[in-house]
């Protein structure tokens, strides 16, 4: 069965996303907070579809303001059920609104998001899972994990003979120090 390495390198969708974002190590936490909101709104569907909605997300969630969408009440969560730009799953809405107040309040205590994932760094998948499944809501395992594979934290975005993987050696992901 072919794997992302396989599918992805040419596709118009798919090839920029594993060329130049999938396994490399991500700080800003907007771009997080978005890597982790995608891959909620996956569940269920294939990568494509939430690729082809990836505009509509950023258009949607107001540039993923972390803080903006922290303050998201009725009239936020009908607009966003309402527009079939997206993918309109009442719980998956509630969970990015959820997990934004919840990196606020990471925030106060660790300055940002990518400070608390740096701060728990390293743990192995399962410890991972366990702390999203703590502190977020729809984050279960194949959540927590493609995101902490996309942003660094856990190897296994790219096979060793992926080109890719090469270049991503080279900005030493956090799982790379890993002892």
């Amino acid at each position: 069965m072919p794997d992302y390495c396989d599918i992805a390198p040419e596709h118009e969708i798919h090839g920029p996303y594993h060329d130049n974002e999938y396994g490399f190590p991500e700080k800003d936490d907007s771009k997080l907070f978005e890597r982790l909101v995608l891959e909620i709104n996956q569940a269920g569907l294939s990568w494509l579809t939430v690729l082809k909605k990836r505009d509509n997300f950023y258009r949607a969630f107001n540039g993923y303001n972390i803080e903006l969408i922290a303050n998201y009440g009725d009239y936020d969560k009908k607009r966003l059920m309402s527009d079939n730009s997206i993918i309109r799953n009442k719980l998956k809405i509630n969970s990015v609104i959820y997990n934004a107040n919840k990196i606020m309040i990471i925030k106060k205590e660790h300055s940002t998001f990518s400070n608390w994932l740096n701060n728990y760094h390293p743990l192995k998948k399962s410890q991972w899972v366990a702390l999203f499944k703590d502190n977020f809501k729809f984050t279960g395992k194949e959540i927590t994990g493609e995101f902490l594979m996309s942003t660094g934290y856990l190897s296994g975005a790219h096979r060793e003979d992926c080109p890719i993987f090469k270049k991503i050696l080279e900005l030493k992901p956090p799982w790379m120090n890993i002892d």
